[in-house]
């Protein structure tokens, strides 16, 4: 295989290293429109990152992980239903974000790279920050397991067995800004919900264990990407797009396989 086909698989298994554990803690806590909000934030964090000329993957995270914290705080004041707040708040960014791009004269953007993803076109640089990124989420996922599992299936037990619900939070919404980040080059803005979410739910069928889940989610991701990719080469389809509907697929599988259980 040509290099730019090695360099895409391994950024896309690294991503799906940490996508499917993280994955699964969002369905477990319901907040795959949170996600989305977070995804569609993550273009007015691309826009300061060339603004300010950072290394964008570092300016999504940290612009991210302050929007997560802020949207966060909001949720518990506002009066408005969360879905209501959340759709708001995912559609103000994105149209920001791409407001924010069109004053950036001096750059020319690929916009639809970006919102779809182009995980062909991955660099060598791509590839050591995809699993840089994915190691040291699944390290401190791993660190954090047993309390952060706890405030996510219930928060007010949590707090009674002495779990800091708040700082559970607050590493969730970092570790979330951290996939984001390192999904938007691969998926895209638009769709990097859906690698957190579908592979984790085809997973939650055969899962008997939360660890059991999330080793799972993580191999259902694994296997999208790769189904994905092979898809995008041999019938020329976008390959960001063609990775959700490989992950969608198996979840209908795996909605297949629980009929004939």
């Amino acid at each position: 295989m040509d290099d730019f086909v090695w360099r895409a698989g391994l950024a896309g298994l690294g991503l799906a290293a940490i996508a499917g554990p993280l994955g699964s803690f969002v369905v477990w806590r319901r907040l795959a429109f949170f996600g989305d909000a977070l995804a569609h934030s993550a273009l007015l964090g691309l826009a300061f990152a060339f603004l300010i000329d950072v290394e964008p993957i570092l300016a999504i995270a940290a612009f991210g992980a302050a929007f997560a914290l802020a949207l966060s705080a909001l949720l518990g004041r506002a009066k408005l239903p969360a879905d209501t707040l959340l759709s708001i708040a995912a559609f103000a960014t994105l149209s920001l974000g791409l407001i924010a791009l069109s004053f950036v004269e001096t750059l020319r953007v690929d916009l639809t790279g970006y919102l779809f993803g182009d995980i062909l076109a991955v660099g060598r640089r791509d590839v050591v920050a995809a699993w840089i990124g994915a190691l040291l989420g699944l390290a401190v996922l791993a660190f954090l397991w047993r309390p952060l599992l706890s405030a996510s299936m219930e928060e007010d037990l949590a707090r009674v067995e002495g779990v800091n619900v708040d700082a559970m939070r607050f590493a969730f919404v970092l570790l979330l800004a951290l996939v984001v980040a390192l999904a938007m080059k691969i998926v895209g803005v638009l769709l990097v919900t859906a690698l957190l979410v579908i592979p984790a739910a085809a997973a939650r069928r055969f899962a008997t264990t939360p660890e059991t889940m999330a080793a799972l989610a993580a191999l259902a991701g694994a296997c999208a990407v790769v189904l994905g990719l092979w898809a995008s080469l041999v019938f020329d389809t976008p390959s960001g797009p063609s990775i959700v509907v490989a992950a969608a697929a198996i979840f209908a599988g795996s909605l297949a396989f629980q009929r004939r259980g």
